[in-house]
């Protein structure tokens, strides 16, 4: 039996880089891990099964992980044990931290030897080909404050200089990913979006290029302000803000002096300040691990 943990991710943007390999197609964008995630627990079985909290789950892209790695053994199946306090389907990456951290702990558990950058391109391929996403696992593997903008590196990101603190969160329900990515019209949209949103980015970027990240909250708060306002934009271009109580929770939280944009993907609200009903959260540097 071994333990791996991955943290959830919340991405603010995106832009989907089609590509016929697996292992080419992915997002740029921008996103930040969180305190909680997805701790796995891997032991040989019978017979392979996935449960999430408990409950016996249809969870492919862990199925894939485990398919992948376990062939050429003769390990017969494995038991998959995810627990999260975050909701799958709601923005939070938890597949991508799934099957992240279900190839470190299976790796280990197998005595692979392979490399925590293989490991996590394997989590990557798993997601792209069963459309659970598309940037995630990038954003796990690394841990941080992240902006992706090399297309062709699904594992490639700049970390930007935005301190750990606290993130407030409320979700009102799921958007599934498949069907946005499996929409050309919609993805259309959302890449042209996109392309606005990552402008900006790579201006900010080279702007805080070897800035150290800081473990002060007073780090760069005008940063973080100008990456929300980037989110919000591409938010409401992209045709994703439609949802009502994900929009008025956001004129609330701006009218009282706060910023706050949409979970990418998800229809819940992310802020830098408290507001009615959310969540408590920390934004956080630490990467996918083993559990010793």
């Amino acid at each position: 039996m071994t333990s791996a943990f991955a943290p959830g991710n919340i991405s603010c943007i995106f832009k989907v880089i089609p590509h016929p390999d697996a292992t080419r197609m992915h997002s740029l964008g921008m996103g930040f891990t969180v305190t909680e995630g997805v701790e796995v627990t891997v032991s040989d079985s019978h017979e392979t099964e996935v449960l999430f909290n408990g409950e016996n789950i249809n969870f492919p892209t862990v199925r894939a992980v485990v398919s992948r790695l376990t062939q050429n053994t003769d390990v017969a199946g494995i038991k998959v044990n995810l627990t999260s306090p975050l909701p799958l389907g709601c923005g939070f990456g938890l597949s991508g931290a799934a099957a992240l951290a279900t190839a470190y702990a299976l790796n280990e558990l197998l005595q692979l030897h392979k490399d925590t950058e293989s490991l996590a391109m394997i989590a990557h391929v798993a997601e792209v080909e069963n459309r659970t996403g598309l940037g995630d696992v990038c954003s796990q593997y690394h841990g941080g404050f992240l902006v992706k903008l090399k297309e062709g590196a699904p594992l490639v990101a700049d970390r930007l200089p935005i301190p750990e603190q606290p993130i407030y969160y409320r979700y009102f329900g799921p958007i599934q990913t498949s069907e946005v990515l499996g929409n050309k019209e919609q993805t259309l949209r959302i890449n042209r979006a996109a392309d606005i949103a990552l402008n900006t980015l790579r201006t900010l970027t080279d702007a805080n290029a070897g800035v150290p990240v800081t473990n002060s909250v007073q780090g760069s708060p005008e940063l973080f302000d100008a990456c929300f306002a980037v989110s919000k934009q591409f938010s409401v271009e992209s045709g994703l803000l439609g949802d009502a109580r994900v929009i008025d929770t956001i004129a609330q939280i701006e009218a009282e002096g706060g910023v706050a944009s949409m979970i990418m993907l998800g229809n819940g609200v992310f802020s830098t300040h408290p507001f009615a009903g959310a969540e408590k959260t920390k934004l956080v540097n630490n990467p996918a691990r083993l559990i010793k």
